[in-house]
């Protein structure tokens, strides 16, 4: 049989890692293990359930018949309510007019990058992160890859970027990050935000300016000492060239809620809106009159965020600890200790060892299902977030995690890696 072919971008696109893995641990667990699934960046509802303010407004909406189509920027009520979240919290000044809603920030990035890249144009982000692979390839952007450090908590420095800035249009961004939970300190982020700056400033009129998308998802979610920064209140001069996404998916457990929202030039916010729409990516009518009433209680913001940070710390702070304690143990393992989002970075490093019965583990994919066919353990190698195929470190997510299953996941991992040598 003839196969036809279809578009080069659906024959060339890649599938996600993550969803394989997912796939696989599916079928265990419907086999009847018992997994530690660490893998995916969501909650369980019935550990971490949304605000109980935020469920009755959506429940509210619906019975008052909040069910046709939104406005095609977002509701006002709600664009409102972020203008005065966003300022009250981070001290960002958005208008209405400077925001943009949609169903979770996926349409959000996407917008982006097809409101900003054509064809062969650079756009520079760091390994590891999520999926801006898959977004380049989308817009058939020219893909600057740049490996972020251990040293540095896997963050990009400005050193990195600075020899690739030169005629790149996007600069692609995520503080807190997914995968890591790490962060970028103010120092840093102010000499990112100089780089782009200055960039353009030495552009001429009339040429494509360069763009810095800062994904901020995440930023509720910040543990111990560690702030969140943010590029345009560290440099005001960087709010025309800056475009923020942001939501409610992480801040409140809400990644099935699908309310989402960017903050950016004017300009750029109505070329978005317009793909945005014709995509028809916009966040539901009820939602968004939820989410609207909700933003504007902070009181009860303040409640669920101290409840919910401190079961989320609590989590990622026992399971790099019990990692700290595997290490001085003489296990080849390593942690580096959790700053925000949900992700705990670890480290497992045993290529080239072998299993009870012999057998080598020559890559680090065979480390990962070896580590979850004997522990039991379900973890995301750094190679699907576009690291080397032979990193050894992972994410580890907590969103899932059973407090009282830590120590026996622990255990488990301890079991697994004592029959190799």
């Amino acid at each position: 049989m003839n196969s036809h072919k279809l578009s080069v971008l659906a024959e060339t696109l890649q599938a996600s890692e993550i969803v394989r893995l997912g796939a696989i641990i599916k079928d265990k667990i419907k086999q009847g293990e018992k997994i530690y699934n660490y893998t995916i960046g969501d909650f369980d509802s019935s550990i971490f359930p949304v605000p109980a303010e935020l469920e009755q407004e959506i429940i509210e909406a619906y019975k008052n018949g909040y069910t046709t189509y939104p406005a095609a920027q977002g509701n006002l009520d709600l664009r409102e309510a972020v203008s005065s979240f966003m300022l009250s919290r981070c001290g960002l000044d958005y208008t209405a007019n400077e925001i943009l809603i949609a169903a979770g920030g996926r349409p959000l990035i996407y917008a982006v990058y097809r409101a900003i890249v054509d064809k062969g144009d650079k756009v520079i982000y760091p390994t590891p992160s999520w999926n801006n692979n898959h977004y380049v390839h989308f817009t058939e952007g020219k893909h600057i890859i740049l490996e972020a450090k251990k040293e540095n908590n896997f963050m990009l420095t400005a050193a990195q970027i600075s020899p690739h800035i030169k005629g790149a249009t996007l600069v692609s961004l995520c503080s807190p990050l997914n995968p890591t939970g790490t962060t970028f300190g103010k120092d840093e982020l102010n000499d990112i935000c100089n780089l782009i700056v200055e960039e353009n400033n030495s552009r001429a009129a009339g040429e494509k300016k360069l763009y810095l998308m800062y994904d901020q998802i995440y930023w509720t979610l910040t543990f111990g000492d560690t702030i969140h920064y943010n590029p345009v209140s560290l440099n005001p001069f960087m709010k025309p060239f800056t475009i923020f996404i942001d939501g409610i998916s992480k801040a409140f457990a809400a990644t099935g809620v699908r309310v989402g929202w960017a903050l950016g030039p004017e300009e750029l916010v109505v070329k978005m809106l317009s793909i945005n729409s014709h995509v028809g990516a916009w966040a539901p009518m009820a939602e968004q009159k939820a989410v609207a009433n909700y933003l504007v209680n902070p009181d009860a913001i303040d409640t669920y965020l101290a409840h919910f940070k401190s079961e989320v710390s609590l989590r990622l702070q026992n399971i790099y600890s019990g990692f700290q304690q595997m290490k001085k143990m003489g296990y080849l393992v390593d942690a580096i200790a959790p700053e925000a989002a949900i992700y705990l970075t670890i480290q497992i490093d045993y290529i080239n060892k072998k299993d009870i019965n012999g057998k080598l583990l020559t890559t680090q994919a065979d480390v990962t299902a070896y580590i979850l066919d004997e522990a039991k353990l379900a973890i995301v190698p750094f190679y699907c977030f576009g690291s080397s195929p032979e990193s050894n470190w992972y994410r580890l997510s907590v969103g899932t995690c059973k407090k009282e299953e830590i120590n026996e996941m622990l255990e488990a991992l301890k079991i697994a890696l004592d029959k190799l040598n």
